[in-house]
C-alpha cells in the first residue's frame, strides 16, 4: 500500500469496516482521526458504538475542522485513518466556510498528508450517483464533495470503492 489510499462509497456501504482491516495490517498504535461530532444522541451513540468495535489497539483524535493541523502535529503512530472527508465538509459548511476557503482546506489536508511521515487512509462518501438534489446547499456540499473526492484521488497512491461490504479497487 503507497502512502495515501482513498476509501470510497455510499452510506452503510462497508468503506469503513475495509478501511480499519486494512490500517490494522500495522501495528499499533494506530490513530483514527475522526470527523464526525456528537451533535445530538444517536450520533453520539453511533461514536460510542464505533469506538467500542475500534478496541484496544487504536487511540481517537476528534478533529471536525482541523485534521490537517492535528496530523502535521502526530508522532510515535503507524498509520492513521481520517473518517471522513464529507463530514469534515459538512462542518465546514455548517461553520459558514466559503467554497474558496474549504478548496484551500483541503489542499492544506494534502500537504498535511503527503509531509506525514506514515500510511494515511482517508474515508469519504462517493455522493454523485445520486439524484441533483432540490436545494443550493445539497447541490453545494454534493458538489464540493466530487470536487474533493477527485482531488485525493488524483493524489492517492490507492483508490477502493466499497459496495456492499466488497472492496473495488479503482487504483493501485
Amino acid at each position: 500500500m503507497g502512502r495515501l489510499s482513498l476509501y470510497l462509497g455510499g452510506a452503510k456501504s462497508g468503506k469503513t469496516r475495509l478501511a480499519l482491516a486494512r490500517a490494522e495490517t500495522w501495528p499499533p498504535p494506530r490513530l483514527y482521526l475522526a470527523t464526525g461530532q456528537a451533535l445530538d444522541g444517536e450520533m453520539a451513540q453511533r461514536i460510542r458504538r464505533h469506538q467500542a468495535e475500534r478496541g484496544p489497539g487504536w487511540r481517537t483524535l476528534e478533529s471536525p475542522l482541523t485534521p490537517d493541523q492535528d496530523l502535521t502535529s502526530l508522532t510515535g503512530v503507524q498509520v492513521v485513518l481520517l473518517d471522513c472527508l464529507t463530514m469534515w465538509l459538512n462542518n465546514l459548511l455548517a461553520a459558514g466556510a466559503g467554497d474558496d476557503h474549504i478548496r484551500g482546506r483541503v489542499e492544506d489536508l494534502l500537504r498535511a498528508i503527503e509531509a506525514y511521515s506514515g500510511p494515511v487512509i482517508v474515508v469519504s462518501n462517493e455522493v454523485g450517483g445520486g439524484i441533483v438534489p432540490l436545494n443550493a446547499l445539497a447541490r453545494r456540499f454534493r458538489d464540493l464533495a466530487g470536487e474533493i473526492n477527485q482531488r485525493f484521488a488524483a493524489r492517492a497512491d490507492q483508490v477502493v470503492l466499497a459496495v456492499a461490504g466488497l472492496e473495488w479497487p479503482l487504483k493501485g
